[in-house]
């Protein structure tokens, strides 16, 4: 199978940005009075959605405390997102690759999409990607594959003729959901083991490996 379409998940995929999110999310639970969490404890409260984010670390939170609290944190993250955050080594080479090759590029994260939009507008150059989204009002979130659909409509590919890349088990499970191909990066935020046990089809250990394992 020759794949016409690459789409990544952002968070732990194209960029490490654990130590931002840990630093934002221990923000707001210094404000609450609640003991801050480690880098390794974030890896696993990211990667749903800004609001799952906030439930996990401040569970006892009614649903007013939660949207209170969400608001905070979006406010707190925006002022830090781009601190410490970069592209993993070799994203940028493996971009330009894809790009040379006529391969169609998305982006599909659970982060909120204004935090989205940012960290690809600064960090990526201009016309890297072709389409993109992160988490919307009313649509659900991923392992769900509406934002896939979406992102594969405007790059006007089908799921079979796609490869979808991230770094958990939410990102196996929506490459699978998608009909995708789904490719596992071992350099994200979550272990190999659970990419393996969530169905991932291919794994790679560095970008540039992409191009030895999927036929482009």
């Amino acid at each position: 199978m020759t794949y016409k379409a690459a789409v990544f998940d952002l968070d732990g995929t194209l960029i490490n940005s654990l130590s931002d999110l840990t630093d934002s999310g221990n923000e707001v639970l210094e404000k609450y009075g609640r003991p801050k969490e480690t880098e390794d404890a974030f890896r696993y409260f990211v990667g749903n959605g800004s609001k799952k984010l906030i439930e996990r670390i401040l569970p006892d939170l009614d649903n007013d405390g939660i949207e209170k609290a969400l608001a905070e944190y979006k406010e707190i993250y925006a002022k830090r997102l781009l601190n410490r955050t970069k592209p993993y080594d070799g994203i940028t080479e493996m971009l330009e690759e894809l790009k040379k090759r006529g391969i169609k590029i998305g982006v599909c994260t659970n982060k909120h999409m204004s935090a989205a939009e940012k960290i690809l507008g600064k960090l990526f150059r201009e016309g890297t990607f072709d389409a993109y989204v992160g988490g919307r009002q009313g649509v659900p979130h991923k392992p769900d594959p509406a934002n896939v659909f979406y992102v594969l409509e405007k790059l006007v590919v089908k799921p079979e003729e796609t490869v979808y890349l991230g770094d958990t088990s939410v990102d196996m499970e929506t490459a699978h959901n998608t009909g995708a191909l789904a490719v596992g990066v071992t350099w994200g935020f979550r272990p190999e083991k659970e990419l393996i046990e969530s169905g991932a089809e291919i794994l790679i250990s560095h970008p540039m490996e992409l191009f030895e394992k999927v036929r482009f």
